[in-house]
């Protein structure tokens, strides 16, 4: 759907420049964005690489398995069906860390081994735990100590000071992830582990 309304928007701008004389000014305004882009891509890909490799150094250090044990009784309150049985329990509390920490490429592995454990013990089998539910929730809530991507657009885009959104960020990611989880778990249409 999306393909289709682009080629109309397109289309539709084509004949307009044909019929207006503006059909070099498209041209331009073409190879500026596609510059742009490239500049920007390569903005991005230098500070997330950076970023990358400092909270590898992180992981490496230990900083997820301490940062799990930190959230563990916390993560109990979020996922009260799946933490007495233990499927999943570990990789739920490292996924959310990892997430935490900005290094969501380690991340995923952990969420989907943890969407495997708890799937195994719904029941039907094809419906999503509540739990299962939490964790999506979780995972794209976007809560990250380290939003890189946003600071790194923030550079590209020649703030003078990049990271002073931080805070903000912080509030408002953390914010939406616990009124998301607390309407999950009130209004959730997932069912419990059974």
């Amino acid at each position: 759907m999306l393909g289709k309304c682009f080629s109309v928007l397109t289309l539709s701008s084509l004949v307009y420049a044909c019929f207006h004389g503006t059909l070099g000014q498209i041209t331009g305004a073409l190879f500026d964005g596609a510059s742009r882009a490239t500049e920007t891509v390569l903005s991005l890909v230098g500070v997330t690489a950076l970023w990358s490799g400092l909270l590898e150094v992180f992981v490496q250090m230990g900083a997820i398995s301490a940062l799990s044990r930190l959230l563990a009784p916390l993560l109990r309150l979020a996922f009260p069906d799946t933490f007495p049985h233990g499927a999943g329990a570990e990789e739920i509390t490292a996924c959310v860390s990892a997430n935490l920490l900005g290094v969501s490429n380690a991340a995923t592995p952990f969420a989907l081994r943890a969407m495997e454990k708890m799937g195994a013990t719904c029941h039907p089998r094809d419906t999503a735990s509540r739990d299962m539910i939490t964790l999506v929730l979780l995972s794209s809530s976007g809560v990250s100590l380290f939003p890189t991507t946003v600071v790194a657009l923030r550079q590209t885009a020649g703030s003078q000071n990049p990271a002073e959104i931080l805070l903000p960020v912080w509030i408002v990611s953390l914010l939406g992830a616990v009124l998301g989880v607390t309407v999950s778990r009130l209004l959730g249409g997932g069912k419990h582990h059974g």
